[in-house]
């Protein structure tokens, strides 16, 4: 197989590329100032890499040292700087939640430990907590891992916390410091919180919509037969794998160059036709052949793998929607979301 254009490569491969390239001690100090997930993703990159070639290596190594000639972290902001060499080094989507991190998170070092618990860890940490702690750890969470938390508690007690997500309006700085404070201590750190925008129907929409599709629905009905309203809120606000038919073609092809090919192979098993017929439009004749084919001749797969798979591309979809690359449709309406 011929190795890939160097412009193709993703934001991951990148980083992976580079810190391949910077040696042991070196990467080790970048990894440190990296959330859970991305150390995970670019650890997971960098086992697999193979065959970088030297065309590869110099563009990464080029547009990096490119990107620092002109930058510097005297006299300018400095969250602009960090904002820029993390696009410039991780790509726009891997560099959004580590961006989120460092500068939203940076004085809550209590709740932010809980991102580096696995979500059966931190069910048990806040499981005899009042509901309404339990909505404000799980707004603070990364949806995907708020979600895996959700889904670890018992049924019965999953629609009041999500109700409380959906109408949670912020929380008062002392409040947020206090709770902060609580779980430093028992990680042994010491914190000062700052105010910051916790839950609400998108929160809950966007937890919502990545735990299992049993879950949702339950949780759906729940809250749509205890206030309708709300449910129909926080309805409006969810993303699901259909919803991608509703991007416009130019949406769909910037996707599509941030989505590995067994990844949408995989998502693809269990779409529609019409959303098939999307996606096939925006590729090059060639690359859309390649995927009929494939599609055809792939064995059955685990429905959990194929919404595994997908709710990856949302997680994407809804990066870049945030980052304004992409504009979401479907049921939310013509909002950017």
């Amino acid at each position: 197989m011929p190795d890939k254009q160097p412009a193709k490569i993703k934001g991951v491969e990148r980083a992976a590329i580079l810190l391949l390239a910077l040696g042991e001690k070196d990467a080790a100090e970048i990894l440190k100032h990296m959330g859970p997930k991305e150390v995970q993703d670019v650890g997971l990159a960098m086992a697999t890499m193979t065959n970088v070639s030297t065309a590869q290596m110099e563009e990464v190594m080029g547009s990096f040292v490119s990107t620092l000639k002109g930058e510097t972290a005297l006299g300018l902001d400095s969250d602009d700087y960090i904002r820029n060499m993390l696009t410039s080094a991780l790509g726009a989507d891997k560099a959004g939640g580590m961006i989120d991190r460092i500068l939203l998170g940076r004085n809550s070092k209590g709740l932010e430990q809980l991102k580096w618990m696995d979500p059966k860890s931190v069910a048990e940490m806040i499981r005899l907590e009042h509901p309404q702690i339990i909505a404000i750890v799980l707004s603070f969470l990364d949806p995907d891992q708020a979600a895996d938390v959700l889904s670890a508690f018992p049924e019965n007690v999953r629609t009041d916390i999500l109700m409380r997500v959906a109408t949670l309006e912020g929380i008062q700085p002392a409040a947020l410091q206090e709770l902060d404070s609580i779980l430093d201590q028992q990680f042994s750190g010491g914190s000062n919180a700052k105010s910051t925008g916790l839950g609400g129907i998108k929160a809950a929409a966007d937890i919502l919509n990545l735990v299992d599709g049993a879950v949702e629905s339950k949780i759906m009905d729940q809250i749509t037969g205890i206030d309708q309203e709300l449910g129909q809120e926080i309805q409006d606000n969810m993303f699901v794998f259909e919803n991608l038919i509703d991007i416009d073609d130019r949406g769909i092809q910037t996707l599509l160059r941030e989505v590995a090919s067994e990844q949408l192979l995989l998502a693809l098993r269990g779409a529609d036709e019409a959303l098939k017929e999307k996606i096939f439009k925006n590729m090059s004749k060639r690359a859309a052949e390649m995927l009929r084919d494939d599609l055809e001749a792939a064995p059955p797969a685990k429905l959990s793998d194929v919404e595994g798979a997908q709710k990856e591309i949302l997680t994407v979809t809804r990066r870049l929607s945030d980052a304004g690359e992409i504009m979401l449709g479907g049921s939310g309406g013509e909002e950017f979301v």
